[in-house]
């Protein structure tokens, strides 16, 4: 029996590779009993097997079958049972779903299970009970109760023995259905009294190998005579009832008839023949027929039930009929959604078209209420595409940027195609994780920071910050310095970056003077793989004190004997100029604006002082009383704060000639009883002037003559001393000064009294790394490298007389000076006077003078020289007004239509 079994199973599990793939087996077969060989059949080898992750998708509820990974081999994990499966249906066919992913497939496989005859037919009632009526004629026909096989085919019912007796026969029926009834045939009269009980065995046999059959008792009662049977009005009926209906529901009432009467007629119903879910389903009443159901319906469960309805009257007659229930679905199951894999966090730069998840959907219901639509909520970033056996895969429509959207929650809406329509939704998150795509970016394209001078070592400078819009270490920034010189020392002496806040610290103090601004670049660069990072130009501004008192440069404190002198002709009048100080201060800004002040004057009537010109002018005219010779001391003090100051002597001696003031300047005071050899020393004062006088004149050819061979320049000697005239960083006042640095050709009056012109104009092909080299005459070009004609002064560069440096171009008194009004105009008044400063050097100050001298070695000698006095042209500034001393005599008393001669080239200038 058992090889039989075992060939029988080896010829039936015959595999087909189909679309889908089909395999046969038994029922009931052992646990982990092959079923085939899908490594074979999907043309797949065993490394495919790992790396695909093939996998079992069942839809019921129980798992019957699994799959080796090693081997490709599917085999049987549960007890398989046909009948409890598919019932009598004479098909049955279990579905599975193969699923591979890399790359995503799925292989339908249908398993037949076989029926093997493994029931027994079974009776209704282990006896039947029959009330015979003695009058009964042989032939009258008995209704028995018929067996059940759940088994199909050959293995079902196939026929019906009765034990041996005299009296009774059997005889099978075969209704519309087809299926076999048993009826008990009387072939002998029967004699209650001879007799009145009968027993006799009903045997039900199948027609498998081995057969099985099934056994029930018929006891048979003789009685009086009843001879009309009950009788249905159809011997089959087929229901179709709603799986919605309620409990209670009314599902059929049978009416069955008999013409006899009394109790003959008196019919009761009950199930001859039920299953015991049908029996858990559905009551009927055994007097009215009436068939209700006792428990909802469920579709899904139980698609159909049988039943056989048996209706006896009181005689003992009986009659039988089936009833059919076909259970009708409605929309009542709403469609699952399922993921089959689901790939998060997804990196950011994901391609499009990246699998994100595999969902699959199901609708237990059927027909039109089991067809599923699926769609999502994202349609922008993410696409559904549908695959085969209702899977979908989501993937990626279009690239993805963690810095906009970091998370997605994907609704996914399944609708299936019934009325009322059910929907389901399920939210897939999903999260995007970062790479490293984005550079720091600073708050500012740069920054600029201001620091006053000889600020502390330490001390903080400024902060620059960046921010990274990426995640984690991709936003952790660190900042550095990039390493440059700067006058050929590294950036990082002078400044230093915490690497993590930004702040920028001083690493050292910083001198005005020396440094006035300079600029670095900082780098922020983020801790991702590979890193990122950006630039920002960082300038430094050094913020100027007042740490640098006034420098006197004319009268020279240290110039002796006759170059603290000046001299004061007897017919000066009122307001004759008689000597300019000449001041400078290495500050720069309000810090150097000078003023000129009489600090000792022994009559302040006698003299007066321009507060920002520093000209020194009679108050009133020189009555012959005056003494001849006067001292006074100017003090010259700064803007700052607190203010610096500096003071010189000036000796004023009233005389025609230097011979005439001599003995005077020499003369020491004296009582009327002086020494009789006074004359002696006179002799020999006189003596010591004129050889004085002779040098100075042999000196003073002299530097005609060198003058004439060689044009003087100071080009090499302001390369080696000026720093660089530079306006890097902008102004904190004002905005609106002239584009320094440039080189500019300057033009000014030398007259106080009459209109002041001042021009400037921009000299072409300057370069701005050297300064001015002067020329003999005023208003020459003013280049290191080449000497072009003065062209005429363009009208944009005048100022008028509401124009001149003042606030709002007002005019300003002679003697009441004007702050400009920003640093800017400062140092651009400070060029003028560097221009002023090297027409002195070159002889063509008011002052009068030979070359180098400042226009004072002339009349004074040559002690006070260019070669002796520290070059401040950069910062040089004389507030208030432009004018310097002209050279000619008529000018000197301050009037402008005097009786002296004027120089020629004056007049035109």
């Amino acid at each position: 029996m058992a090889w039989q079994v075992i060939f029988l199973y080896f010829t039936l599990c015959s595999v087909t590779v189909a679309n889908p793939l089909h395999y046969s087996i038994l029922e009931e077969m052992k646990i982990n009993a092959v079923v085939g060989n899908l490594l074979k059949d999907l043309d797949l080898n065993t490394n495919e097997l790992e790396f695909r992750k093939l996998r079992i998708v069942s839809h019921n509820i129980r798992t019957y079958f699994n799959l080796s990974l090693e081997n490709g081999i599917l085999y049987i994990s549960d007890r398989i049972d046909r009948e409890e499966l598919c019932g009598s249906e004479h098909s049955c066919f279990m579905d599975l779903e193969i699923l591979a992913e890399n790359p995503v497939n799925v292989y339908p496989v249908k398993v037949e299970i076989l029926d093997i005859n493994d029931n027994s037919p079974t009776f209704f009632k282990n006896m039947f009970e029959l009330g015979i009526s003695e009058s009964a004629s042989p032939g009258a026909r008995f209704i028995l109760g018929n067996a059940l096989d759940p088994d199909i085919g050959i293995n079902s019912l196939q026929s019906y023995t009765l034990s041996p007796n005299s009296h009774f026969s059997l005889r099978e029926n075969a209704d519309s259905e087809g299926k076999k009834h048993p009826e008990l045939i009387l072939e002998q009269s029967l004699d209650r009294e001879k007799q009145q009980k009968y027993t006799l065995i009903l045997t039900a046999s199948d027609g498998g190998k081995p057969m099985k059959t099934g056994t029930a008792s018929i006891k048979i009662e003789v009685q009086d005579m009843n001879d009309n049977y009950p009788v249905f009005g159809q011997d089959t009926y087929r229901i179709n009832l709603n799986e919605s209906s309620p409990v209670d529901s009314l599902v059929l009432q049978l009416n069955a008839t008999d013409k006899d009467e009394g109790s003959n007629a008196e019919i009761t119903y009950s199930f001859s023949h039920i299953s015991e879910k049908a029996s858990n389903v559905f009551i009927m009443d055994s007097k009215t027929g009436v068939i209700k159901t006792r428990e909802e319906l469920d579709y899904e469960t139980t698609r159909s039930y049988e039943m056989t309805v048996e209706a006896a009257d009181g005689g003992g007659l009986a009659a039988k009929c089936t009833v059919l229930i076909q259970i009708v679905d409605v929309n009542d199951n709403a469609p699952e959604i399922m993921l089959a894999s689901l790939s998060t966090p997804i990196p950011e730069d994901s391609p499009s078209g990246t699998l994100v998840a595999l969902i699959h959907v199901k609708d237990l219901d059927s027909g039109d209420n089991c067809e599923v639509t699926c769609q999502i909520s994202e349609t922008i970033t993410f696409t559904l595409i549908p695959s085969s056996n209702n899977y979908y895969k989501l993937v990626t429509a279009t690239p993805l940027d963690r810095e906009k959207n970091s998370t997605y929650n994907i609704t996914v809406i399944a609708e299936d195609g019934g009325f009322p329509q059910l929907v389901t939704k399920k939210t897939i998150f999903i999260t995007i994780f970062d790479i490293n795509d984005n550079s720091p970016l600073f708050d500012k394209p740069s920054y600029i920071a201001y620091i006053p001078e000889h600020a502390l070592v330490g001390t903080s400078l400024h902060t620059v910050h960046a921010s990274d819009p990426d995640d984690n270490e991709n936003a952790q920034i660190i900042y550095s310095i990039i390493n440059t010189n700067i006058d050929n020392i590294p950036v990082t002496s002078y400044v230093s970056i915490n690497s993590m806040s930004g702040v920028l610290y001083a690493q050292r103090s910083f001198d005005y003077e020396q440094l006035r601004e300079f600029q670095f670049q900082v780098m922020a660069k983020d801790s991702g793989s590979p890193p990122l990072s950006s630039n920002v130009t960082v300038r430094i501004c050094i913020i100027d004190k007042n740490d640098n008192a006034p420098k006197i440069l004319y009268p020279s404190a240290d110039a002796e004997g006759s170059a603290l002198f000046e001299f004061i002709p007897h017919s000066a009048e009122k307001g004759y100029l008689v000597t300019k100080v000449i001041a400078v201060d290495a500050d720069s800004g309000h810090n150097a604006w000078l003023s000129y002040h009489l600090l000792q004057v022994p009559d302040p009537t006698l003299f007066i002082i321009g507060q920002y010109t520093g000209e020194i002018r009679t108050g009133r005219e020189l009555p012959d009383m005056d003494s001849l010779r006067q001292k006074i001391v100017v003090l010259v003090k700064d803007n700052g704060v607190p203010s610096l100051s500096s003071t010189v002597t000036v000796t004023m001696v009233v005389a025609e000639s230097f011979q005439q003031v001599l003995p005077e300047i020499k003369r020491h005071p004296s009582k009327s009883d002086i020494p009789s050899n006074a004359t002696f020393y006179l002799v020999v004062a006189i003596a010591l002037i004129s050889l004085l006088f002779i040098i100075t004149v042999l000196i003073t050819v002299i530097f005609k003559c060198r003058k004439s061979r060689t044009p003087p320049s100071y080009g090499a000697y302001s390369r080696n001393v000026y720093p660089q005239f530079t306006l890097g960083c902008p102004s904190e006042i004002s905005d609106t000064s002239l584009p320094f640095p440039f080189s500019y050709d300057v033009c000014v009056t030398l007259d106080s009294k009459q209109n002041e012109i001042a021009y400037l104009k921009p000299v072409q092909n300057v370069p701005t790394e050297n300064l001015i080299d002067t020329d003999d005459s005023f208003g020459g070009n003013v280049s290191t490298n080449q000497v072009t004609q003065q062209a005429q002064p363009n009208g944009e560069w005048r100022f008028s007389q509401a124009q001149r440096p003042g606030p709002s171009g007002a005019q300003p008194a002679e003697e009441a000076g004007v702050w400009p009004n920003n640093q800017f105009e400062t140092e651009r008044l400070q060029a003028m006077i560097l221009a002023s400063a090297n027409e002195a050097a070159e002889g063509t100050s008011g002052l009068g003078g030979g070359t180098g001298t400042m226009g004072l070695s002339a009349r004074y000698g040559p002690q006070f020289t260019l070669q002796h006095v520290p070059d401040y042209r950069q910062n040089v500034y004389i507030p208030g007004s432009t004018l310097t001393p002209t050279n000619a005599g008529g000018k000197r008393d301050g009037k402008g239509g005097g009786n002296k001669k004027k120089s020629g080239k004056k007049d035109k200038k």
